[in-house]
């Protein structure tokens, strides 16, 4: 099961974890994080950065051209990883443009590079990077295993359509325990 795996770990980022209201969501992704690590299982930070001014966001992206100025750049202290699931060393980050964690980046390649066949999700938000990453890593034959509660949504609502009606047709949807436990 943890063999050709990796755990992507996504938008877990300061500005983002800001406006997070659940207090255990973070205690439940580290506990991901370090189920992975002990199993040798690779893991995986995805994070949304720009370049100063965005040139790479046109101004017609609802989501990225209304962005503030410095918004997710390398001087902005909200585009880092939130400190409590920090990348150590031998971790990967990965930084996207867009949605998806495939978008404008190059996770295909490191994945290709690593023989990854198995992606398990988590991240912020559910209805963003999660389903965006969900729908393009199963039209390029990804095995997917999604951690319910390792995700989050500002929509209550739409996490539980995602997590109990749309993502179980492309993915295996398990929480953050069961998944912890299957790889004892």
């Amino acid at each position: 099961m943890t063999e050709n795996t990796a755990l992507l770990v996504m938008d877990v980022q300061q500005g983002i974890v800001s406006r997070v209201s659940d207090p255990a969501y973070l205690p439940r992704v580290v506990r991901a994080i370090d189920a992975a690590r002990a199993a040798g299982i690779p893991v995986m930070h995805v994070v949304i950065g720009f370049r100063l001014g965005h040139p790479e966001a046109a101004a017609r992206n609802k989501s990225f051209g209304a962005l503030p100025a410095g918004a997710f750049t390398p001087e902005d202290p909200g585009a880092a990883v939130h400190p409590d699931v920090a990348p150590r060393p031998e971790d990967v980050v990965i930084t996207k443009k867009r949605v998806s964690a495939f978008a404008g980046s190059d996770l295909e390649m490191v994945l290709r590079a690593r023989g990854i066949e198995h992606l398990v999700l988590a991240g912020i938000a559910t209805s963003g990077v999660v389903l965006s990453t969900l729908r393009q890593a199963a039209d390029l034959d990804y095995r997917l295993t999604v951690l319910a509660d390792g995700c989050l949504d500002g929509d209550p609502e739409v996490h539980r359509v995602l997590t109990e009606k749309v993502f179980p047709r492309q993915a295996d949807v398990v929480s953050v325990e069961e998944w912890v436990s299957a790889l004892s």
